[in-house]
């Protein structure tokens, strides 16, 4: 039995949600999102929260039972709230801007990076060395963050690049004489 599967999902103060066949649409706030869950889940409304069950109790239903509830809750927290990754960089000369539209980003090489800004994903550069990446729909903000960082990784040496903000770089020795 799935533990998270279990929870009903609550619907908080100014969202709400509807529930028609397999497609769970969540309003609030910041937005609407939709989820279409997958056959093998069968999900409904019960008394304000919205519920979700294996149809039966195969191995993939059974699978894929807690996953839905978490891409229910997810969408049901990104309207409410949103979501929001940090990204750092390090390394001398490495900085990012905000040009219009675009993230300027220069990080070592001949020319600067030009990463175009998404639809639905704001990104705002508090400093020349941090990143903020905010949005709705948590896979698209998680996307965005993985695409900037893969620009350019930390490296194990001296730990330049771009990280998470919460990320810990496991650091290698140099060479010895």
């Amino acid at each position: 039995m799935s533990r998270i599967g279990k929870k009903p999902i609550a619907l908080p103060e100014g969202v709400s949600a509807t529930v028609d066949g397999q497609t769970v649409t969540a309003k609030g706030p910041k937005g609407e999102l939709t989820f279409v869950v997958n056959e093998e889940v069968l999900v409904k409304m019960e008394d304000g929260a919205v519920q979700v069950d294996p149809r039966d109790n195969s191995k993939d239903a059974r699978s894929k039972w807690g996953m839905s509830r978490t891409m229910i809750s997810n969408i049901v927290n990104g309207v409410k709230t949103g979501f929001e990754k940090k990204l750092e960089i390090n390394g001398v000369g490495y900085r990012a801007s905000l040009q219009g539209k675009n993230l300027q980003l220069a990080l070592g090489f001949s020319h600067d990076v030009i990463y175009p800004v998404p639809e639905g994903i704001q990104i705002t550069v508090p400093k020349p060395t941090e990143i903020v990446i905010s949005g709705i729909d948590r896979q698209r903000v998680g996307q965005v963050a993985a695409e900037i960082r893969e620009y350019r990784g930390p490296e194990p040496y001296k730990g330049k690049g771009v990280k998470y903000a919460d990320e810990t770089i496991v650091r290698k020795e140099g060479k010895k004489k």
